[in-house]
């Protein structure tokens, strides 16, 4: 069996790689969808363009530019404006600009009738399809609106639209025939009209351009007026509302006394800043001070810890004493060393050492006294300030609230008097340029008579025509291609199921001519070479040795599996080689009838155990045997599968060089998946055309299921054999015989 990357993972395709002379092959073999749309396409457009109304156009010019004055006029500086005349384009195009035209030209009165239509004129096939397209869209446009309007809880029932008058409906005739280009890179404006009429063309033209002029005019009147009376007005709201807004700022500083309020928001962070830093200050000595009443109160009356103190170590007064009371101590010991205790010598000295002693304590007892009133002084500061400190800062909020409001005021009457300003200024402006025109405009060109229509186009029609149908029917052929699931040449078998093509054989055209004895009694054709290539591919199709026993089967009927058969069975022969051929298909048994054999005793009589021995018969004037299917059996597929087919091949095959088996379609029944277990090999017919790739796929796959070798592929009933492409199709299994 073929190895192939398409057998390994059969869900995955290569992408067909078409080149220019498959695009060209395509066109070729399709042609005739080609030729049809192009003509089809090539008609409408002859029959709309000489059916079509012909239309003249007429145009003029005008300049146009903003009105700067006298010295933007003469200044040598371009102000580029980019939507400038696409503005002026759009008011060219207006409906009161149409109006305008209308109304000056009368039209809605003397030339009334060339507008409305009369339903006598001549059919026209564009007019008519039009009028047909365009009611259809009023239809549904018109459908939308309707339900929305009642669905619409704010619309009102009982709202009655009129219908537009004459010179509305005129006016919108009139614009949709009007153009209006900007000429690229300048300030012309080129206005054109078309109409059927020439003369009309001409005049609408040139009118549109005076009504345009009007319009301008008319707009800056009215803009100027509107806007003196809008100012005038608005300048007197504005300077009530700037005498109110003063006179409330007034009265807010004379209430709140704010004449000196910037000095005092000057003085009130100063003094705040003096409060809290002399605050912090008061805390600190507070705390040093708790600190040292601790230590005090932690040596409670123990003298000698007190003066370990540095307050009371550094006190001159305690150290004094104490260098007193440490010289009355040495008097008294070396006293103490000559004298008794109760020597008047003694008793002076110790006296003086007990005064020494009670000065020391009342001085410790004062600095005591002093530390508890200097931190109750320390402790009333620091309540002091902090009561200072808040009453500022409340102060200060109030006053920074009072000037916050009084700075919304003062902005607000600065404001107020700002735009009252402007607007006097404004007002004076406009009554000084309200004559001068903001928009100039010049006529360059005045619209001439046409005399050629420019529409409709004939030759560019007639061309556009032919192009057009000539892309769209290789467009449709290009799509029918695409949707084109059949298979249609050798590279599409070798890229997407990577299996060998064998040969292909092209379709057989006359009605006089039969597949089945055309090679045998044209050895010399080009079918019957098409054969020999078939049988000397299928030679070299193994290696050591070609394969014996080929089973030979199709996805579906008539796809000329039979014929095949029959027509390489007659060329292996023509190598003196002996063939047997086998018709297993006993479903729809045709080889018998094909080579005028009887029928009556076959291989299903065999299989069935009826005789003892399989009829070969040998076709007359050929040398080919067969053997013939016999009469159709109930169950196929079981006969098949007996030990007597093995039986029927052991016997057989010593006896000839090449066994053929005709086998049913594979995808129809399993007849041929049972035969493939006996054969060396499959060779898969298939009909250009009409086999899809999914029932190869389908087939493939079946014969993948069960081991199956595939020897290749053999194309049938090509179109036309070319040297890199080929061309078949297939075919219904179970269509009826006519007989």
């Amino acid at each position: 069996m073929q190895n192939s990357p398409y057998m390994n993972n059969p869900d995955e395709f290569e992408e067909y790689d078409v080149d220019l002379r498959s695009y060209l092959k395509i066109i070729r073999d399709r042609w005739v969808i080609t030729v049809s749309v192009m003509a089809v396409i090539l008609l409408i457009t002859i029959i709309a363009t000489y059916t079509t109304t012909p239309i003249y156009t007429a145009q003029s010019q005008v300049l146009v530019e903003r009105n700067r004055g006298k010295s933007a006029l003469e200044s040598n500086y371009y102000y580029y404006e980019p939507d400038f005349l696409e503005t002026q384009s759009v008011i060219i195009k207006s409906e009161n600009v149409a109006l305008k035209v209308v109304k000056n030209l009368q039209l809605a009165t003397k030339y009334k009738r060339y507008f409305f239509k009369d339903n006598s004129e001549g059919f026209s096939l564009v007019g008519f399809i039009r009028e047909k397209i365009s009611s259809l869209v009023k239809s549904i446009s018109s459908l939308g609106s309707g339900s929305q309007k009642e669905g619409s809880p704010d619309t009102p029932d009982s709202i009655d639209f009129e219908p537009k008058s004459d010179e509305e409906v005129i006016a919108d005739i009139i614009r949709g025939g009007l153009n209006v280009v900007p000429v690229r890179n300048t300030k012309v404006v080129t206005i054109s009209y078309t109409d059927k009429d020439p003369a009309i063309a001409r005049i609408v033209a040139d009118e549109v351009v005076k009504a345009y002029m009007d319009e301008m005019l008319d707009i800056k009147l009215s803009t100027s007026s509107y806007s003196l009376k809008w100012m005038t007005e608005k300048a007197g709201e504005e300077r009530d509302k700037l005498e109110r807004s003063e006179r409330e700022l007034q009265h807010f500083m004379r209430e709140n006394d704010l004449v000196t309020v910037e000095n005092r928001l000057t003085v009130l962070p100063q003094k705040l800043s003096e409060f809290g830093s002399q605050q912090s200050k008061a805390e600190a000595e507070k705390k040093e001070l708790q600190d040292l009443l601790d230590q005090v109160r932690m040596a409670e009356n123990d003298t000698e810890r007190l003066e370990k103190i540095p307050l009371f170590a550094s006190d001159t007064v305690l150290k004094n004493i104490r260098e007193r009371l440490y010289k009355a101590n040495q008097n008294i010991q070396e006293l103490s060393k000559k004298y008794g205790r109760k020597h008047p010598v003694m008793i002076r000295a110790k006296d003086e050492q007990r005064i020494l002693k009670e000065e020391r304590r009342f001085e410790i007892d004062r600095i005591v006294s002093s530390i508890e009133n200097s931190y109750g002084l320390a402790a009333s500061k620091e309540e002091n300030l902090h009561e200072l400190l808040g009453t500022t800062k409340g102060e200060m909020l109030d006053l920074n609230e009072k000037f916050m409001q009084y700075s919304m005021m003062k902005r607000s009457v600065d404001s107020n008097r700002v735009l009252y300003d402007t607007l006097q200024t404004s007002i004076k402006e406009q009554g000084v340029t309200e004559q001068t025109q903001t928009v100039n405009i010049w006529v360059i060109k005045k619209a001439a008579l046409p005399l050629a229509p420019s529409k409709p186009n004939k030759k560019r029609n007639l061309l556009l025509g032919l192009i057009l149908g000539l892309f769209s029917g290789i467009g449709l052929a290009f799509f029918i291609e695409y949707l084109d699931n059949t298979l249609n040449s050798g590279r599409q078998v070798e890229e997407k199921f990577g299996l060998t093509v064998l040969g292909s054989i092209e379709e057989l055209k006359g009605k006089e001519n039969n597949i089945d004895t055309y090679v045998r009694n044209n050895l010399l054709s080009p079918l019957a070479e098409s054969y020999r290539l078939i049988r000397s591919a299928l030679l070299l199709s193994t290696a050591n040795h070609p394969p014996k026993v080929v089973l030979i089967t199709s996805m579906s009927s008539a796809e000329g599996k039979t014929a095949t058969v029959i027509n390489l069975a007659r060329m292996l022969a023509q190598d003196r080689k002996s063939v047997l051929i086998i018709d297993c298909d006993l479903r729809r048994p045709r080889m018998h009838s094909m080579l005028g054999i009887p029928n009556d005793k076959g291989l299903s009589v065999y299989l069935a155990g009826n005789i003892d021995e399989c009829t070969v018969l040998k076709i007359p004037d050929e040398e080919i045997s067969l053997v013939p299917a016999g009469p159709i059996p109930p169950d196929p597929a079981e006969l098949l599968g007996s030990s007597r087919m093995q039986a029927l091949l052991d016997e057989v095959t010593p006896k000839f060089d090449f066994v053929l088996f005709d086998s049913p379609p594979v995808g129809a029944v399993t007849d041929s998946l049972t035969l493939s277990r006996y054969a060396d090999g499959t060779i898969l017919v298939v009909k250009a055309g009409s086999t899809t790739i999914e029932m190869l796929e389908g087939g493939i796959k079946k014969m993948n299921d069960i081991n199956a070798r595939i020897l290749g592929v053999v194309l049938n009933r090509v179109k036309k054999i070319e040297q890199d492409s080929y061309q078949y199709g297939y075919g219904a299994y179970y269509d009826r015989d006519n007989d």
